[in-house]
């Protein structure tokens, strides 16, 4: 296939008119084949990544079943989400056990690449547990994390850790090579936060959210994680981060660390209601997402592709800096950026045409046309 006349999204971050060819599943420098797809005035962006979702289209990751991941893997796609990395939540081993076989079982078929697991919990601190399962909230547990490790057949690249809990430096210090280790539903603060930096810690669990604010006297996990140079997550649905403090936040980390995820629970997809996140029921509302005891806000009902217009279109993010946040940071932040993320040479074919609204008009993935409008 060729995709010809579409400003392009480059390594670089800027876009290009130039010509995009692929040769089976990853792109090439040149092509024979006669398949040409017309893409003047729109932009082809890389196939987004999602390294922190729960679920979509009435489907969770924490279902454990090859099904869920399926449909969650469907719809994505169909939104231009092409490799995911869902988010387990705060459960007793034995359901998180379950959970990970689904995984390590799953093989794939139609829709986006299962490219490995967040866990997200149990490793956190209870006075900032949001909407995670107070029950099951666990100190950090190298043996523990291991056991699941080895039942994903090595799927865990982000482990969730709030640094102040007892256990959570060794734990750090231990498990750093195996996986990148995120602060996540912490009260922990500067020092604390830069000590973990030292023993390990390079990613920011959903920046702002679960965690102390930043202040003039008490910068917290969020001044370290600038200091140090993390990389961060954020939720650019409207309703996790005032558009303001998003607009500073990329000013702040820059383009570079920033990651844009959707947190997206099961009603990504449906209409407004009830529904289930970590065995606790959440009211649905538009985009509002909340405990339904409690009010807590529980993930989003918005996917990445949302998130990401949300960014350019509500929040004067420029479109080069939202594109590298929601692809190419993502991919590189779990080690996955060889094959995904960007649109280069030697890379898996995800391309994702949008018009000027940044509306979807075609998807290729793997170098095969798999929606066009």
């Amino acid at each position: 296939m060729i995709i010809k006349n579409a400003e392009v999204f480059c390594e670089d971050g800027v876009f290009r008119s130039k010509d995009i060819c692929t040769d089976g599943e990853i792109f090439c420098d040149s092509s024979q084949d006669e398949q040409i797809l017309d893409a003047e005035g729109c932009y082809a962006i890389p196939g987004l990544v999602d390294i922190h979702f729960h679920g979509c289209v009435g489907y969770d990751f924490c279902d454990g079943t090859s099904e869920a991941i399926h449909k969650m893997a469907e719809y994505e796609a169909e939104n231009g989400v092409l490799a995911i990395c869902p988010a387990t939540m705060t459960l007793a081993e034995d359901q998180l056990m379950s959970i990970a076989e689904a995984a390590a079982g799953y093989r794939g078929g139609a829709g986006a690449d299962l490219v490995g697991i967040n866990m997200e919990g149990p490793f956190i601190n209870e006075a900032k547990k949001g909407a995670q399962n107070p029950a099951y909230i666990h100190t950090p547990d190298v043996d523990m994390y291991r056991r699941l490790q080895k039942a994903s057949n090595g799927l865990f690249k982000l482990v969730d850790i709030a640094p102040e809990t007892e256990g959570a430096m060794d734990f750090i210090r231990q498990v750093k090579d195996e996986a990148v280790i995120s602060i996540a539903h912490t009260a922990a603060d500067y020092d604390t936060a830069v000590k973990a930096i030292e023993h390990g810690v390079s990613h920011v669990t959903h920046l702002y959210n679960a965690m102390p604010g930043y202040s003039h006297r008490a910068p917290g996990v969020i001044g370290a994680a600038c200091d140090y140079g993390l990389d961060v997550e954020l939720i650019c649905d409207g309703i996790h981060i005032h558009p303001s403090a998003v607009r500073t936040t990329f000013k702040m980390f820059g383009d570079d660390h920033i990651i844009l995820i959707s947190d997206s629970m099961m009603a990504t997809g449906m209409d407004d209601g009830t529904y289930q996140l970590g065995g606790q029921d959440v009211k649905v509302v538009g985009n509002l997402a909340t405990l339904a005891e409690g009010g807590a806000i529980a993930g989003s009902a918005t996917n990445l592709m949302d998130c990401m217009r949300t960014a350019v279109k509500s929040m004067g993010i420029p479109l080069e800096s939202a594109v590298k946040c929601a692809s190419q940071n993502p991919a590189r932040s779990i080690g996955i950026d060889d094959k995904y993320g960007s649109i280069s040479e030697g890379k898996y074919a995800n391309v994702v045409i949008l018009d000027k609204e940044l509306n979807i008009k075609s998807i290729v993935q793997k170098g095969k046309l798999t929606k066009k409008n």
